[in-house]
C-alpha cells in the first residue's frame, strides 16, 4: 500500500523539484544581472591597475619613460648579484619592512580588540548621557589619518611636545624623549596613535553585535545567578564572535596597508618603515616602477593570504562543538 502511494506521489514531486529548480535558475540569473554592472566597474576601477601592476613587477619599467621597458621575469623577486641586493625577497630591507608590518598589525589590532570590547560593553549599558558619549567616541576615528598624525607628531615632539612636558612634570621621565626618533620607541608611538584613533572603530561594530543579543539569555542567566564573568565568556562572546571576527579582519587590512600615519610620525626610517613604505620608495624616490610594482604585487598577495587564512580559522572556531 505505501509503495503504491509513494509511486503515485513520485510525478508530483518530480514536478515539485522541476519547478523549484526552474525558480532557482530564475533568480540566479536575476541576481546576475543586478550584480554584473558592479562587477564591470570593479573590474575597470580595481582590476586594470592590479593587472597591470602585477604585469610591471616583471619588467625594468622605469618612472621617467613607462613606454619603454623590457620583460625581465622574476628578477625584480629575486635576482642578487656582485654583492648588490636587487630583488625583493633578497632585500633585507623588504624583509625589516615585512616585519614591522606584521607586528604593527598584531599589536596594535590585539590592542584595539580587546579596548574595543570593553567599551562597547560600556556603551551598551544604560546611564545618564550614552548617546552624547557614543557620538564622541566616535571623534578620533572620524578625524583624518594624516591630520591624527600631525598632531602627534606634535604632541610627541621631543622639545615641544606636551606628552614629555607632562611626564617631567610628574617625574616619570629625567630627560625628553624622542618618541618617534628613537628606534626602540618609534613603533610604539605609531601603535600608540593608531589604537586611539581606531579603538572606536571596533567598539561601534562590536556595539552593534551587542545591540543585536536576545535580552531573554540575561535574563535567564540572572535568575540562575550566574556571574557576570561567566555570562560574558559563555554567553555574549561566542554570540558576537562572528561581528568580532568581521571587526578584526577590517582592521587587520587597514593596518597591513598602512603608510600615512607610519611615514608621517617617522618619514622614511628603514627601523620603521612599512611595506607601503618601501613600495613608494622604490616607485617614487628611486623612481623604480618595476621594483615597486613587484613590492606593490607582494603587498596584495601577503594581505590576501592573510585574510583567507583568517576566514578559515574562524570558520572552524565557528563549526567546532561547544561540548
Amino acid at each position: 500500500m505505501t509503495s503504491a502511494v509513494a509511486q503515485a506521489d513520485a510525478p508530483v514531486l518530480q514536478q515539485a523539484r522541476g519547478r523549484r529548480s526552474s525558480l532557482t535558475r530564475s533568480r540566479l540569473r536575476s541576481a546576475w544581472l543586478f550584480i554584473a554592472p558592479s562587477l564591470i566597474i570593479l573590474a575597470l576601477i580595481a582590476g586594470w591597475p592590479l593587472a597591470r601592476t602585477i604585469w610591471f613587477s616583471f619588467t625594468d619599467a622605469d618612472l621617467n619613460n613607462l613606454s619603454d621597458y623590457e620583460f625581465i621575469g622574476f628578477e625584480n623577486y629575486l635576482a642578487s648579484y656582485d654583492g648588490e641586493w636587487l630583488g625583493l625577497l633578497t632585500d633585507p630591507d623588504w624583509w625589516q619592512s615585512v616585519w614591522n608590518t606584521v607586528w604593527f598589525t598584531l599589536v596594535s589590532v590585539s590592542i584595539e580588540t580587546v579596548l574595543g570590547i570593553v567599551v562597547a560593553l560600556i556603551l551598551n549599558a544604560a546611564f545618564p548621557g550614552r548617546g552624547l558619549m557614543r557620538a564622541i567616541i566616535l571623534i578620533p576615528w572620524a578625524i583624518p589619518t594624516i591630520v591624527s598624525a600631525k598632531m602627534w607628531n606634535w604632541m610627541l615632539h621631543d622639545q615641544f611636545g606636551v606628552i614629555n612636558d607632562m611626564l617631567l612634570r610628574v617625574g616619570l621621565i629625567a630627560a625628553p624623549v624622542t618618541w618617534t626618533a628613537n628606534a626602540d620607541t618609534a613603533l610604539w608611538a605609531a601603535v600608540a596613535v593608531d589604537v586611539w584613533k581606531h579603538t572606536s572603530f571596533m567598539a561601534l561594530l562590536i556595539l552593534a553585535a551587542l545591540q543585536m543579543l536576545p535580552q531573554d539569555i540575561y535574563e535567564a542567566a540572572k535568575v540562575d545567578g550566574v556571574s557576570p564573568t561567566r555570562v560574558f565568556f559563555r554567553i555574549t562572546l561566542p554570540l558576537i564572535k562572528p561581528a568580532l571576527l568581521v571587526a578584526v579582519i577590517f582592521r587587520s587590512l587597514d593596518a597591513l596597508r598602512v603608510f600615512d600615519l607610519i611615514y608621517v610620525l617617522t618619514s622614511n626610517s628603514r627601523d620603521t618603515a612599512s611595506m607601503s613604505i618601501y613600495a613608494r620608495q622604490q616607485l617614487v624616490d628611486f623612481q623604480e616602477v618595476g621594483l615597486g610594482s613587484a613590492a606593490s604585487t607582494l603587498i596584495f598577495l601577503i594581505i590576501a593570504l592573510i585574510v583567507v587564512i583568517t576566514l578559515a580559522a574562524g570558520r572552524v572556531r565557528l563549526g567546532e562543538d561547544p561540548r
